[in-house]
């Protein structure tokens, strides 16, 4: 029999977003309307019985203060993007229980008066509970992307797939805000993407999510309601398996 249309094609994934897509058409910081937006966008997936994870960068506030960074040694500038990593995902907790989606913030730094540490039974029963949980301040260690970060989580969860939303709908051989015929992929294989060293997540990421066998999937998460068609297997993304 055809699998129900409504049915979530996966049953646990991390998302991973950029800090750039909780900032809207803003400089930096955050857009409280692209927040809501985005939040939307987990709580219906929620909502399907699907169980969620998620990866926030700080491109939006460390980029902010970039200035200000300048001279500022490898480590330190690390650990404070992982501090931004923090607010950003303080911020979109707030708005997702404000939705009645009960969440978590796990930080790989231990900041016990704002959020939990990240321990990763307690992330895993979190989730069985039917919690939304947010992964807070990367890896733990400099020298490691929010990308890598994203990966390992997806791995150390069990997730059936990586989701990466992004600002445009797949995957392209070049930038097609730049480049008018660049051309899309729906489908690429891990080696491929690192043979042709395609802007999809850094080596990093993507090898450990070979390693493990964790479909990526990139989409754009600037398209209302594209995240739900994503994890029922509908939509426009680019799959990397």
């Amino acid at each position: 029999m055809p699998s129900d249309p409504a049915t979530p094609k996966y049953h646990r994934v991390l998302l991973k977003l950029s800090g750039e897509a909780l900032m809207g058409q803003r400089d930096y910081g955050l857009d409280p309307d692209m927040v809501d937006r985005i939040c939307d966008e987990v709580a219906a997936v929620h909502a399907m019985g699907t169980e969620v994870c998620l990866v926030i960068g700080a491109g939006n506030i460390f980029r902010g203060m970039s200035s200000a960074a300048k001279g500022i040694e490898r480590t330190s500038a690390d650990y404070m993007g992982m501090l931004a990593t923090v607010m950003n995902a303080l911020a979109v907790q707030s708005v997702l229980e404000s939705k009645d989606v009960a969440t978590r913030v796990l930080s790989a730094i231990p900041m016990q008066t704002v959020c939990e540490p990240y321990i990763r039974r307690r992330a895993v029963r979190h989730m069985e509970k039917g919690r939304v949980v947010i992964f807070a301040a990367g890896t733990g260690n400099p020298f490691f992307t929010t990308d890598t970060a994203a990966a390992l989580r997806a791995v150390e969860m069990g997730c059936d797939a990586l989701l990466k939303g992004t600002q445009v709908d797949g995957v392209y051989d070049s930038d097609p805000k730049t480049n008018p015929d660049a051309e899309r992929f729906d489908n690429l294989k891990y080696q491929e993407v690192l043979a042709r060293d395609l802007k999809v997540m850094d080596t990093s990421a993507i090898a450990l999510a070979r390693d493990n066998r964790v479909p990526i999937l990139v989409f754009s998460i600037h398209n209302p309601g594209e995240f739900s068609k994503v994890i029922k297997g509908e939509g426009r993304f680019t799959l990397v398996d």
